[in-house]
């Protein structure tokens, strides 16, 4: 898939072309704001406001201009506007850990060396799930765990539902090359 399919079939809301513009920018995106904010939690935030904010406008975008800078022209206003907050002090969105609950198993009559085997399995996700950033592990909580929808994030969160799905999306790559590199 190239960028120009990708941007065509994004603006259709194709899942795979929003995957495929996420992975092919993110580290562009990330090390230009990472050099404005010298902060990589800022940057990371920041970083998915910048996707959030072009996967909602990307209908908007004008294939006249370059994609990148297009999206750089975003990360660099969502940075300004992040500047602007802090100096007036309004509050930031936190980055709080919450505890996990425990997942409910789909075979409620598992044998006793299923339960061991699950239970195994359950506590190697969790340590796996501990290794992500907690804003991170919060959306996997949320939606894995509590299984709520994505709308219902937005509102137990209060964020914008286009950054949730960003979130979530980044928090799954995130997590499978975590236990990708775990398995070796």
């Amino acid at each position: 898939m190239d960028l120009d399919t990708s941007i065509l079939a994004a603006k259709s809301n194709d899942q795979k072309a929003y995957n495929y513009i996420l992975n092919s920018f993110w580290g562009e995106v990330y090390g230009f704001v990472l050099k404005r904010t010298k902060n990589e939690n800022d940057a990371e935030d920041i970083t998915i406001q910048t996707f959030a904010k072009a996967f909602d406008k990307i209908q908007s975008y004008n294939p006249e201009y370059q994609f990148k800078t297009w999206l750089m022209t975003i990360a660099k206003n969502i940075h300004i506007d992040h500047i602007r907050r802090a100096q007036t002090n309004i509050q930031q969105e936190s980055e709080q850990s919450h505890l996990f609950t425990i997942a409910r198993l789909a075979d409620e009559n598992p044998t006793p060396e299923d339960a061991i085997i699950i239970a195994q399995k359950l506590s190697k996700l969790r340590t796996d799930i501990k290794k992500l950033k907690p804003h991170y592990q919060e959306v996997i909580q949320l939606f894995y765990f509590q299984e709520l929808s994505y709308i219902e994030i937005a509102d137990t969160l209060q964020e914008p539902l286009s950054r949730i799905k960003v979130k979530l999306l980044r928090a799954r790559q995130l997590l499978a090359s975590i236990i990708d590199s775990t398995r070796s």
